[in-house]
């Protein structure tokens, strides 16, 4: 796929930062855009700017991912918006920053609900079609904190981790099927993550975190992604200097664990 041109792509978590930013790159391009998130407000904005852009079409499906039971219905609506999927991009999450100890377990399991189950759900209703139509993409973005355990991210790193196992499984399974999946691992991005993530109670935290805020911007961001996309890579990683803990876990295990003793999670 070296161009997104007249594709179709479902892109979640897109009313702000990196899936935004990814759905105007796809605008320029001449995709079909569908963008869904909690705030219907904003994601009409995010349509206006794809149609400004050059998107063939747009059209937004606000929705809380949270409730999975729902999750199928969605899917179903996304596929009938312009008769089929070529890119589904399970970009939505939601961060934490509370102590293993600490944290409630009605925060650990909202968090695994938006960004592990929901991606799953989106991914086993959309899959199968794909299959059935010859071939089609997966993206998700997990995180480097996917890649090794992250303090004051308990349940955030396990969604991350866990996401890297199931898409991995399914590019296995699914390949030789014409199915290819792109997993983007960011650092960090400018984005409002560290704003909307939970405390160790559920309460939001409420602002840029310092070392957040020193990260690539969005639209740099979505750049690379969306030319993995077209590129069909099996993985992107995202960001600066950061990234490097990445390759320290994959070939220096142990290094990693010493290092992630002493990072500032904040």
């Amino acid at each position: 796929m070296k161009t997104l041109k007249g594709k179709t792509i479902w892109i979640t978590g897109a009313s702000s930062g990196i899936g935004e930013a990814v759905a105007y790159e796809c605008a320029r391009q001449g995709a079909r855009v569908i963008v869904t998130a909690l705030e219907a407000d904003l994601l009409q904005g995010v349509v206006a700017k794809c149609k400004e852009f050059g998107a063939a079409d747009a059209a937004s499906l606000p929705f809380d991912l949270s409730r999975t039971d729902e999750l199928s219905e969605l899917a179903d609506s996304a596929w009938r918006q312009f008769d089929g999927i070529d890119v589904l991009y399970n970009n939505a999450g939601i961060s934490q920053r509370g102590t293993t100890i600490e944290t409630q377990m009605n925060v650990i399991r909202k968090v695994m609900d938006v960004d592990f189950y929901a991606p799953v759900v989106l991914t086993k209703t959309i899959l199968p079609r794909m299959v059935q139509r010859g071939g089609g993409q997966l993206v998700v973005t997990t995180s480097i904190a996917g890649c090794f355990g992250f303090p004051l991210r308990c349940a955030y790193s396990s969604a991350k981790h866990a996401l890297y196992g199931f898409f991995e499984t399914v590019q296995a399974e699914t390949y030789e099927q014409g199915i290819r999946v792109t997993i983007v691992c960011p650092g960090r991005v400018q984005t409002n993550i560290s704003r909307y993530a939970l405390e160790k109670d559920g309460t939001r935290h409420g602002k840029l975190d310092a070392g957040q805020a020193g990260g690539v911007t969005p639209t740099q961001a979505a750049r690379k992604i969306v030319r993995a996309i077209n590129k069909q890579k099996r993985e992107v990683l995202v960001g600066r200097k950061e990234l490097l803990m990445a390759y320290i876990k994959r070939f220096f295990p142990g290094l990693c664990a010493r290092l992630s003793r002493k990072i500032s999670p904040m």
